[in-house]
C-alpha cells in the first residue's frame, strides 16, 4: 500500500489543525482500517477518529472529447491529545542530514 498520496491545505483543513485534525488525500481503493494501522504505524501516533469520503473527478474537455480526472479518496483523521503529525519537514534539518544534495 501506498498509503498517502499527499497533505491538503485547504482554509477547512488549516482550522481543524487547531482540533487536532488532519486532512490528506489517499489511493481511492484503500480501505479505512488499512489507512488508520498505516498512519499509527508510520507516525507512532495514536487515531482516535476517521473520516473518509470519496471526491469524483472533475470533467476535462480536449476538443470535442470530454474526459475525467480521476477520482480520489480524503480522510480527516482526528489524533488523541499530545499527538501530532509535522506536515512540513524543517529545512534546516532536513539539509544537515543530507549535506551532499547538490
Amino acid at each position: 500500500m501506498d498509503g498517502i498520496k499527499y497533505t491538503v491545505f485547504t482554509d477547512k483543513s488549516l482550522r481543524l489543525l487547531s482540533k487536532n485534525q488532519y486532512t490528506s488525500n489517499v489511493e481511492s481503493g484503500s480501505t479505512r482500517t488499512e489507512i488508520k494501522h498505516w498512519v499509527e504505524l508510520v507516525f507512532g501516533v495514536k487515531v482516535i477518529a476517521m473520516n473518509s469520503h470519496r471526491l469524483l473527478g472533475k470533467g476535462k474537455r480536449m476538443g470535442p472529447i470530454m474526459g475525467q480526472t480521476m477520482h480520489y479518496k480524503r480522510i480527516i483523521i482526528t489524533l488523541q491529545p499530545g499527538y501530532s503529525i509535522p506536515p512540513f519537514r524543517n529545512k534546516k534539518n532536513f539539509n544537515q542530514n543530507n549535506k551532499n544534495t547538490y
